[in-house]
Parts: structure tokens; C-alpha cells; sequence
């Protein structure tokens, strides 16, 4: 599964319409509403990058209210159970 995250700035207008529009994409897990420079992020995961291709660049584009994405795509996961499993089995 790929994960990529979209910061998106919105029409402030129009946010929560918008936030629900995006959510209501295939593929898009979650969008969460944030403060600072973006007013909305999406995490987005799919089974190839095609459909991240597909999903950014076709479906968001026709959303109403997103005035400027930037996307991230994640090349690998970190979290803290995978960094004590590892450390359980003695990888360093």
C-alpha cells in the first residue's frame, strides 16, 4: 500500500464542503482540518502510483474550494512498534 499525504490551502468558505468532497474520494482515508499555512490534510493510501496519479491529479483538481495542494508521498513508515519490535529481535 502507498501513503501519500496532500496539504491542501481551501477556500475558507468553503472548508468543510470541501473536506467532505475530498473524504468522499476512493482512497482517501482520512482528511483531517489543521491549523498553520494548510487548512486541510489528507491521507491518502492505494495499491499503486497510478491511482496516486489518478487520485491527485484528476479527482482533487475537481473538487470545489482547493486553491493549492502539495503532496507528499511516503517512501517508508516509522512508528514506535515497529522501532521496539525491532529492537525485541535485535536488529539495530
Amino acid at each position: 500500500m502507498i501513503t501519500t499525504i496532500v496539504l491542501i490551502k481551501a477556500n475558507p468558505k468553503h472548508i468543510p464542503d470541501t473536506a467532505r468532497a475530498i473524504a468522499g474520494i476512493d482512497g482517501v482515508q482520512e482528511v483531517y482540518s489543521v491549523s498553520g499555512e494548510w487548512d486541510l490534510v489528507a491521507l491518502v493510501k492505494v495499491p499503486s502510483y497510478e491511482l496516486i496519479a489518478e487520485v491527485v491529479t484528476e479527482r482533487f483538481p475537481a473538487v470545489e474550494g482547493i486553491v493549492r495542494t502539495q503532496t507528499l508521498t511516503a517512501f517508508r513508515a516509522y512508528s514506535r512498534d515497529d522501532l521496539e519490535q525491532a529492537w525485541d529481535i535485535g536488529i539495530n
